[in-house]
């Protein structure tokens, strides 16, 4: 093991982990305080009102004693939302913004991103799992559909750049996701495992291309998914020849590697053994987003400390988060992504 694969001493868990409810239990702070997870996620029960996040992104925070530990969100648009009406606006789909010409869809795309940024600053989360780098392709299981901007490597990696432009305008930072590529799985990875058979040089002219055109960013999320043409057993996520051939060398990601949900029927074995095998493979932090409490306490069992590699990718992403926020006038800009949508 290298330096910068070792664990650092003192760093925080390298976990993203959910919690139950709208706020947080003394037994949950116990148990948080004592893991000590890098960070968190939110999903929609955990969400009410303004006021009622902001408490508990605040308690989040203070059970592991760092107020700037990450807080995640799936804030997409479309059908991936955790904030919604009436408290806060319904945003276009990808795909709905794709629909515009060129520079009016880059134009959408990015205004939507950094309201949903202005939204997400004001609650204090400060990490958004947006854009969605998948490509669109014909015969694959629904779950990306309307998520992707299109079928067109270029094209997404355009409007993925300007998703993350927009995101980090706001000082909230992209992860771009499913990397790889999720877009020709045939079955939905929250259920079973997808495998895809594509050769490997049209994987690397099509999946790959946007995230290789997008491999400056600072978070990436994987996909739990089998491409055979690099590893015939194993999930990206669990893989160490996709993780250093496919997505570190190939694409040329060296930003901070999240995978997707443990808790997904993608994957087998215990807990513990999820995380362990990500971690080995080359994935920096492990996300198990459910709550479960029996679950997460095994993660933690499979999960070591941040190694110091992965300490310096995080802090390439927090500085471009903090350096980033620029003015912005929130009615003007929700008003012309009003005046763009129209046009669709």
């Amino acid at each position: 093991m290298s330096s910068s694969e070792a664990p650092s001493k003192g760093a925080p868990r390298a976990a993203i982990l959910g919690c139950a409810g709208l706020e947080l239990t003394a037994s949950e702070r116990a148990f948080f305080r004592d893991a000590d997870p890098l960070g968190f996620i939110l999903f929609l029960r955990n969400v009410f009102e303004p006021a009622q996040v902001r408490d508990l992104v605040a308690s989040l925070r203070d059970a592991v004693g760092r107020s700037d530990a990450p807080v995640l969100i799936d804030q997409e648009g479309g059908r991936v939302a955790r904030l919604k009406p009436p408290h806060w606006p319904a945003y276009p789909a990808a795909a709905a913004m794709a629909e515009l010409p060129e520079k009016a869809a880059a134009e959408a795309v990015q205004l939507s991103a950094r309201l949903i940024a202005e939204d997400l600053h004001d609650l204090g989360i400060t990490v958004d799992c947006l854009p969605v780098l998948d490509l669109r392709v014909a015969g694959a299981d629904a779950i990306i559909g309307d998520r992707s901007y299109g079928e067109d490597p270029k094209r997404v990696a355009a409007l993925g750049r300007a998703a993350c432009e927009g995101l980090l305008a706001g000082g909230v930072l992209p992860i771009v996701k499913h990397i790889p590529g999720h877009g020709r799985a045939s079955v939905d990875s929250h259920f079973s495992l997808p495998r895809v058979a594509t050769d490997r040089a049209t994987l690397e002219e099509t999946d790959f291309a946007p995230f290789r055109l997008l491999a400056g960013m600072p978070w990436a999320m994987t996909a739990h998914i089998v491409y055979e043409a690099i590893d015939s057993a194993r999930p990206a996520t669990l893989s160490a020849s996709v993780i250093s051939e496919a997505i570190r060398d190939s694409i040329g990601f060296d930003g901070l590697l999240l995978t997707d949900d443990l808790s997904m029927r993608a994957l087998q074995g215990s807990f513990a053994e999820r995380a362990r095998d990500a971690l080995a493979a080359g994935c920096d932090v492990v996300l198990h987003c459910n709550g479960d409490r029996a679950e997460m306490e095994q993660v933690i069992e499979g999960t070591g400390r941040l190694a110091t590699a992965a300490l310096v990718r995080l802090a390439r992403g927090e500085a471009l988060r903090r350096d980033g926020r620029k003015p912005f006038d929130r009615t003007t800009g929700s008003a012309r992504l009003q005046d763009l949508m129209a046009r669709v």
